[in-house]
């Protein structure tokens, strides 16, 4: 937690400057494009990373579709899980994030600006509608980043539970999935160090709709945790 409390208070002047940026571009929506607002939140990605002294190594970008909506199913490890795909995706892209910590300073300027979806938690109605919704933007060629695990708990580089039900949105939208592999990503907020750290990005080869179509949410939970678990740990080996 250290180098998230040192970022926060080296990059203040530049949290205000982009916390009223946002705001200013939130009440005038229909004068930025979705590329620029990406450019806006990637921007505050890059801060972040070069006063936390954070660098992501990243590959599998040919994996990713180059036309259309698709749905990136990753391990959930911490704080800067969500930065680093960012990072490492040219396009524009955003995030299902809890609804709670969705509406920390920063982070809800953050997620407004990507159009992220907010799930509430606590309430089952919400989180389907949630859900549908999440798969009707991809269906209309937006990309999502989501957590199946739900949440992050000194997970480390160790694989979780994977909610079944994320994978819903997959089904609904009948977009392609792809895996993404992070390893390391626990490291920038959760070791008290300053030193210089590098996490890495695997997207792996997505799974067409074709592929999954005639698979249950578990079935499709079950492959898709396998393919990252390999992953992460064909990276960590030794």
């Amino acid at each position: 937690m250290l180098r998230y409390y040192f970022d926060i208070i080296i990059s203040l002047p530049h949290i205000i400057y982009y916390i009223l940026k946002i705001k200013y571009i939130m009440r005038h929506q229909d004068r930025y494009s979705e590329e620029y607002r990406y450019m806006v939140a990637s921007n505050m990605v890059h801060i972040v990373m070069k006063h936390g002294r954070i660098r992501t190594e990243f590959s599998g970008t040919e994996n990713l579709p180059s036309n259309g909506g698709y749905l990136m199913y990753a391990n959930h490890q911490g704080r800067f899980d969500s930065l680093g795909i960012i990072y490492a995706h040219e396009k524009p892209c955003s995030i299902v994030i809890d609804e709670i910590r969705s509406r920390m300073i920063l982070v809800t300027e953050f997620t407004d600006v990507l159009d992220g979806i907010r799930l509430d938690k606590s309430d089952m109605k919400k989180q389907v509608r949630s859900i549908k919704a999440l798969a009707d933007r991809v269906a209309a060629g937006k990309r999502y980043i989501i957590f199946p695990e739900g949440g992050h708990n000194h997970n480390r580089n160790e694989l979780q539970e994977f909610l079944s039900g994320a994978f819903k949105a997959a089904l609904w939208s009948k977009a392609p999935i792809v895996p993404v592999a992070l390893i390391d990503s626990y490291v920038p907020f959760e070791i008290n160090s300053l030193r210089k750290v590098t996490t890495k990005v695997r997207f792996l080869r997505p799974i067409s709709y074709s592929e999954y179509k005639d698979m249950n949410t578990n079935e499709i939970s079950d492959l898709v945790k396998n393919l990252i678990g390999d992953a992460v740990a064909a990276e960590t080996a030794g």
